[in-house]
Formats: C-alpha cells, structure tokens, sequence
C-alpha cells in the first residue's frame, strides 16, 4: 500500500536528498512538490525542484511555486549554507517538462479535499504554504491524514540564530498559524535532525555506483559538508528533510511524544524560538495522532494553574538515525542503479 505524499519545499540540497528518496521509495505516491521561498528564493527553488524530479526519471510530478515571502518578516535565505542557486556547487540540466500553473497553496488545498483522509503533507520549509492553505480552505485540518513538520529547536540551541531553527526563523508567524491549527501534526525538531548525518565516507559509497543521481548528490552535499565542517567540526552534513520524508512511510523510525509546542512570533529577539509546554498525564493513551485524551478538566488544580495546555504535535524524541541513512543510501544506490 502506498503513501500520498505532498512534500512542501524550499530546495535546498536537503529539500533536493528528499526529493530523491520519495521518488525511489516504492511506499511513495508523490503527488506533488510545491515550493516556498526559504533555503533560496523560490523561483530558484521551483527550478531545482523540477531538475531533481528530472533527473530521477519523475518529470511528470508537478512542481507549483506557492508564496514567495514570509507572511510578515523580510525574506531570509541561507547561500551560505546552500549555495548560491541552492544546491551547492551541483549543477542540473533544466527539465523540459510543462510547467504547472497550478499554485502551490491550491494544489495543497486540492489534493487534500479530493483525497480526504489520504493525504500526508510533509512541510520541509518554512510554513507560509501550509498556513495560507489552512487560512483560504480550513476544511483540510479535518481532511488531511497526517502533516509531517520538520522545524523548531526545542531543547537545543538554534541552526540560525541561538534560540531559532531555521524554518521557524524565516516564518514564525507562518509556525504559530500552523502549529495551533488542530492539524495531526508530527514535529521533528533539529534537536533530533542535527544528528542524523550523511557522512563523506557515506557519499564515497555512493560514487562507486557510477551515475547522474550519486554525482549531484556529491556535488550538492560537498557544499554542505564544507559548511557543517566550518561551522559544527565534522565532514557530514545532516540531512533534515529526508528524514521527515522517511516518517511518512516508516513512522517506526522515531519514538513521538504528545507536547504543546508555541513560537515566538512578536519579538525580533527571539523570532522562532520554539517554547514547550509540558503535557500532564494523559486519561488514556492517545492513538498514533490523536492527541484528544488529554482532559485538562481532570488534572489536579495546581497542574491546571500551572498552566498546561493540551498537546498540539507529537513531538520525534527519538529517531533511528543509522537504520535511517542505510536506507537513504540502499534507495540512492538503487536509484542510481535504474
């Protein structure tokens, strides 16, 4: 049985890994990529996005440019981490597929609705699509099967700024909308993500099986590997995306519990920081995504003062991280292979 994914993205070499790993995931219905600005601006990322279907033999799945610019906030991009095009020092060949003329925010709003119920959108960039998508169609907070959000630092310094992750960072207001919206939400924090690293003697295996596909992602990750060695000390870079990619249809890769999780939206200071509250016992163990079994009413009365409001994510608290990259270099390998 496979997966109907929407993979919501700002590529990005990582946006770009994910990319590859939905299309060589057999789990894997991608329905469509839609692109915000964030990692680099969007028509850069429309592009690359539809060079990396390209070259993993997906032409045919549409790329749809969404909301160029954070609700509120100037735009904020990363060429230091990314490169200046977004993929590092790769280059791609332009798709001669049709463009789609179709908006990122109405093909979200489209595919859920006529899909009600078998929908994963998994949100890889800033959330200014998927908040303008709850704000035009409300109807798909009860429509969609699940969202898979990778953001926020919640119990670790920030990658942008100390207390900020970066698709937190770039659209805080975008987060709050999103995070409070009722949505079965699954959040993988860069706590988690930070230590799920694609290694150099990762990429060396993959360029033995000689291909288009293991050369970008050589050629993209080179960029990135020499900016995780400047900044964290290490030749690997971490490879956010793909693994939020990997939850919509291996969920048993992560360990998930129920937290109320606020952003700051209103302080220049602090934009993006990720704020926990934490959750009081349940009165019975919620489902996978149901986080309804929380009844504040029945918690003791200092638990009540102190403020605890029910969860709104399923938090990753754990994360098989070298079950995860052989997978993601088994399903290069044999993408490369086809």
């Amino acid at each position: 049985m496979t997966t109907r994914v929407i993979l919501d993205t700002d590529p990005g070499i990582d946006d770009s890994l994910a990319i590859l790993l939905a299309t060589a995931s057999p789990e894997v219905e991608l329905a469509g990529v839609t692109v915000t600005s964030g990692n680099c601006p969007m028509a850069d990322g429309v592009r690359n996005a539809r060079n990396v279907l390209a070259l993993a033999g997906r032409p045919d799945v549409p790329v749809c440019g969404g909301v160029a610019l954070p609700l509120i906030r100037p735009l904020y991009t990363a060429p230091e981490t990314h490169g200046e095009t977004g993929i590092g020092f790769a280059y791609l060949p332009e798709s001669t597929a049709p463009v789609s003329t179709e908006h990122g925010v109405d093909l979200i709003i489209r595919e859920i609705l006529e899909h009600p119920g078998e929908v994963t959108l998994v949100a890889v960039a800033p959330l200014t699509n998927v908040a303008i998508a709850l704000r035009k169609e409300p109807r798909i907070i009860n429509a969609v099967r699940q969202v898979i959000i990778m953001g926020g630092a919640l119990r670790t310094d920030g990658n942008t700024t100390s207390v900020a992750e970066f698709n937190f960072f770039v659209d805080p207001h975008a987060a709050h909308i999103v995070l409070e919206s009722g949505m079965p939400i699954t959040l993988l924090p860069w706590d988690v993500t930070k230590d799920i690293i694609l290694t150099q003697a990762n990429v060396d295996q993959l360029i033995r099986t000689p291909s288009p596909v293991t050369r970008f992602i050589a050629d993209a990750t080179r960029f990135y590997i020499e900016f995780h060695m400047a900044a964290f000390g290490y030749a690997g870079c971490s490879i956010n995306d793909p693994a939020a990619l990997a939850l919509a249809f291996m969920p048993d890769l992560a360990r998930t519990e129920p937290m109320h999780v606020a952003v700051e939206y209103t302080s220049e200071l602090t934009a993006g920081k990720s704020v926990i509250s934490y959750i009081g016992p349940a009165t019975r163990e919620p489902d996978a995504h149901d986080l309804t079994g929380y009844d504040t009413a029945a918690w003791p009365p200092h638990w009540r003062r102190a403020f605890r409001p029910a969860p709104n994510v399923r938090t990753v608290v754990e994360f098989d991280s070298q079950r995860f990259i052989a997978l993601f270099v088994e399903r290069m390998e044999r993408l490369a292979r086809q």
